[in-house]
């Protein structure tokens, strides 16, 4: 996986290698730009004294998982791949419970069955077969989505039980963002990063690949806004 280079003037140049990243950091000659995808910005460079070359994007799309690559023209290198899992089947399923909510509703009396078919589902880690090459750096991308506009939340019949606030941010963080945790002390002691989801009150839930815990908002620093998706490095 190869680190996204830009100009001073905020234009492309050509993406160069992760440790020669580091070392242009360690040295002040560049900045982060954006960690996911990670990017930085040369201070002393322009489009105009550099070498770049052509690169294309392949593009396999599916309705479920779309893959992508970034490939160098002149040696179809693949510099970097992605792996993007989208959020159809999440937002069919969320408007298939409200329309048998709605008609549970108006007819208590009526069963709901819920749909037959399933879609098959692909292994986890699949990358699309077009990709000129594979590389093990494949970033794993997933949509998560900006919340929800549902502000009553129903029971398992159909009747209210809660209201979600209208607020979407709390001591500066928003569900979603992506943070670093320094926790000093307790069952989970440590250094973490990961996903969080807020709650108007000083514990958020700290997302990790395997487990998710509460954890104080004084712990945390954002480190990327939300943006709708959650990054994961294999």
């Amino acid at each position: 996986m190869r680190v996204f280079v830009l100009d001073k003037n905020r234009k492309p140049l050509d993406p160069c290698h992760q440790a020669r990243a580091r070392k242009l950091l360690n040295k002040g000659r560049a900045k982060v730009f954006k960690r996911y995808l990670f990017s930085i910005v040369l201070q002393d460079r322009t489009v105009e004294c550099s070498t770049v070359h052509p690169h294309r994007i392949k593009i396999d799309p599916g309705s479920k998982v779309t893959g992508i690559a970034v490939v160098q023209e002149e040696t179809g290198r693949v510099t970097n791949a992605l792996e993007i899992t989208h959020r159809g089947q999440q937002i069919k399923d969320a408007l298939e419970s409200r329309r048998s909510l709605r008609r549970g509703r108006r007819n208590r009396k009526t069963r709901y069955r819920k749909p037959r078919f399933l879609n098959r589902t692909r292994k986890q880690r699949w990358l699309p077969p077009s990709l000129e090459n594979r590389i093990a750096n494949t970033l794993i991308v997933k949509a998560k989505g900006h919340g929800t506009r549902q502000r009553c939340r129903p029971d398992k019949y159909g009747f209210p039980k809660a209201h979600a606030p209208k607020r979407q941010f709390f001591q500066g963080f928003q569900t979603g963002d992506i943070v670093k945790a320094d926790i000093l002390s307790g069952k989970y002691t440590g250094k973490y990063t990961g996903r969080i989801a807020i709650r108007f009150r000083p514990s958020f839930v700290l997302q990790l690949p395997t487990q998710k815990f509460d954890v104080h908002p004084k712990y945390l620093k954002t480190i990327h806004k939300a943006d709708g998706y959650e990054y994961q490095q294999p």
